[in-house]
Formats: structure tokens, C-alpha cells, sequence
């Protein structure tokens, strides 16, 4: 009987005894990515509510603890060793590229499930990343994507444009990689800050280059500021615009000059588009109205819920028990607000799909929906 109760004690993690479930929160609300980090963080929230008053996972309410870390590793690092060692959660919900790469270590030791808001292509391969999960098309595949559009729409050389953090940084290799493939002519990488105010000394720079599409992988503020200065250069290029640099706040801060040559990477339906899931998303709001954020961390906690009832069912709810239930998944439904998600014991990409948007008329909308061969190959960058 000893053996027995031993084993329920491992298979059962101490929040799951106590009746909550809890679940550790890093998130950006005032550092440099905030500006679309405040709308990922209460979409965690909302979804939250909502999952605990349609009854949690099976009875068991989930404790979202949130904490805005501010875009800092050290902060991200600290937080993630107090929800382990005192608030001994065995999932987290985090953010972004440099904090959850930085974590990774730490995370496969402690078989900790680390959903994140990096959609770090380095992060798709379970070999390396056996505890690492996120819900939207990866950055890497969402660069091959955007160059396929380019070519098809005439592009024959191409820049890319990015900040100086891991975020911006580690999707531009798999882009210079299809770049070749395609047969497209690269010009020089130009860098662009988070925060930047002014881009014109390297708009004037990409210019001599001309080219006919370029990629920016920043969020959505510095995104505006690059649009914006090309437009007032006389640049005919056109953008082609990672997942946080895109949003229902693009057209409001880039006026006319995103009109028909912005173009966003939208691993998610936008916020009140008309697909079923988005019924229960609006509703969480309170009616207030946010960007596609709040959407991609809905989703995020929605697959979690899904991958903790598994575990529950399975008598595993701990941290390699999740992992074992996500990778059940197959072709998961999330009422259309991303494309049918799958993981495998072999492949932790969500999906290869996505669409592409568009800027007329201060609003955004879908031009098309694409989707990349999901090749063994591309697993892991």
C-alpha cells in the first residue's frame, strides 16, 4: 500500500492536491515589448475566467499567477524559481524569445510545461525542447511564408529589418535560407529598435539597395515608425510584417502609409472576426474591444486546458504528464481562431498554416490564407 500511495503522490503535482491548479504568468506589460504584451497578458486572464466558470479542468480551478517581468531576463529567471521552489506550479504561461531560450535549461530539468508568446522556431524540436509549447505558425515558417507572397508578387530583392533581441534576431537565418531557395536577391540587414522613434537613416540606407519587399520583425509601435519614415522617403518597398508588428493598431499609428504595402503574418483570427471561437473570446471582454493579441493568449490557455483535462484523465497531472497529453493532440479545433493544432512526441510545431493581412482604410483584413509543407526538415529553426 506504501508503493501505491507513493506512486499517487508522484503522478498527482501538490497543486493539484491542494484542488487548484496553479499556473505561473510571465508576461511584458511595461518594457519594451508592453505596447502588445498588455493585450496577450489579460487575454490570459480572460480565458482564465472563462475556463474556470465553465467548470476549470474537470472541478480543478486553474490560479493564473500573473507578473509582468518587463522584459527582463534576470526578472523572467526569478519569477519562473519562485512559481517552481513556492508556488510549485508545474505549467507556465510566458512571453518571450530571449527569457523563454534563456529558461529552456531550466525548464527540462525541472520538466516544467512552458507555454510561450515566442513562436521561436528553436523551440519546435522535442529533442531539444521537450517541454516547450506555443500555439501560433512559428517565426521561421512565418518568414518562409512571407517571402513566398513576395515572390509571387513580383519581389526580386529583399531586405530584412529587426531589433537587436532574440525575438527579431533568430527567425532572419531561416530567411536567408529561403531567400536562396527562391532565388531572391538579399541586401543588408538594417536594425530598428523596439522603442525606436526615427528610422530614417537606415531607410535611407536599405535604399540604395531598392528593394521590393522588406521583412520587419519588431511589434507593432516601432512597426508604425519604419512604415511611416518609408513613406515620407519616397520608398517603394514594400513590408512584409512578423506577428507582433501587426495588429488592429497598425493602421492607427501608420495612418495612410500602411494602406496596400503593409502586409502582417496572422497566426490568429483578429479580435472579433467572424469564426465561432470568437463568441466566448469577445464575450470574456466585457465588452471592451483589444487587438489579436488577447486572442493569441486566449488560445494559448485554451490548449493548455485541453492538454491538463488529458493529463487529469490519464492520472498524470504533472509537468512530463501534460507533456505527454499535449502531444496527443491532433488536429485540435479552436472554433477558427488559428488553424487545427497538433503536437507529436516528435514535432511540437503547432501548425504550419496562417493568413496573410492587409492594411485599407484604417482597418486590417485578410488578404489570404497560406500554409508552408510541414517537412521533418524545418523541425527545430
Amino acid at each position: 500500500m506504501a508503493a501505491v500511495a507513493a506512486a499517487l503522490c508522484l503522478a498527482l503535482a501538490p497543486s493539484a492536491l491542494a484542488g487548484d491548479i496553479k499556473v505561473g504568468g510571465i508576461f511584458d506589460q511595461t518594457g519594451p515589448t508592453g505596447a502588445v504584451g498588455e493585450d496577450y497578458q489579460k487575454g490570459a486572464v480572460g480565458a482564465t475566467k472563462h475556463w474556470n466558470e465553465k467548470g476549470g479542468v474537470n472541478g480543478a480551478k486553474l490560479d493564473l499567477i500573473s507578473n509582468d517581468y518587463a522584459y527582463k531576463i534576470p526578472e523572467a529567471v526569478s519569477l519562473y524559481k519562485k512559481y517552481k521552489d513556492v508556488d510549485k506550479v508545474f505549467v507556465i504561461q510566458g512571453w518571450g524569445t530571449g527569457d523563454t531560450n534563456a529558461l529552456r535549461p531550466l525548464v527540462n530539468k525541472d520538466k516544467i510545461v512552458f507555454f510561450s508568446a515566442s513562436y521561436d522556431g528553436n523551440l519546435t524540436d522535442p529533442k531539444k525542447t521537450p517541454f516547450n509549447f506555443f500555439i501560433g505558425t512559428s517565426y521561421s515558417t512565418a518568414i518562409r511564408l512571407a517571402l513566398i507572397y513576395a515572390k509571387e508578387n513580383g519581389a526580386k530583392k529583399v531586405v530584412f529589418i529587426y531589433p537587436d533581441h532574440p525575438y527579431g534576431k533568430n527567425p532572419i537565418p531561416a530567411g536567408k535560407d529561403y531567400a536562396k531557395v527562391l532565388g531572391l536577391e538579399v541586401g543588408p540587414d538594417e536594425i530598428v529598435g523596439l522603442r525606436a522613434i526615427d528610422a530614417t537613416s537606415q531607410l535611407l540606407h536599405m535604399k540604395k539597395f531598392d528593394p521590393d519587399f522588406a521583412w520587419i520583425g519588431g511589434t507593432t509601435p516601432s512597426t508604425a515608425v519604419i512604415i511611416k519614415d518609408a513613406a515620407k522617403l519616397g520608398l517603394r518597398t514594400k513590408f512584409m510584417i512578423n506577428c507582433w508588428g501587426y495588429d488592429e493598431n497598425l493602421p492607427k499609428l501608420a495612418g495612410k502609409a500602411a494602406d496596400d504595402r503593409a502586409f502582417g503574418m496572422l497566426p490568429v483570427a483578429p479580435f472579433g472576426a467572424d469564426v465561432p471561437g470568437m463568441k466566448d473570446v469577445v464575450a470574456s471582454t466585457g465588452d471592451k474591444n483589444y487587438t489579436l493579441h488577447y486572442v493569441k493568449s486566449w488560445v494559448s490557455v485554451m490548449v493548455m486546458v485541453e492538454g491538463l483535462k488529458r493529463a487529469q484523465k490519464a492520472g498524470k497531472l504533472n509537468g512530463p504528464g501534460l507533456k505527454a497529453a499535449l502531444e496527443t493532440i491532433k488536429d485540435f479545433d479552436t472554433g477558427g481562431l488559428t488553424a487545427p493544432i497538433t503536437f507529436t512526441p516528435t514535432d511540437h510545431r503547432p501548425s504550419t498554416s496562417m493568413a496573410i493581412g492587409g492594411v485599407k482604410d484604417g482597418k486590417i483584413y485578410i488578404v489570404k490564407d497560406v500554409k508552408f509543407p510541414r517537412e521533418a526538415k524545418y523541425i527545430g529553426w
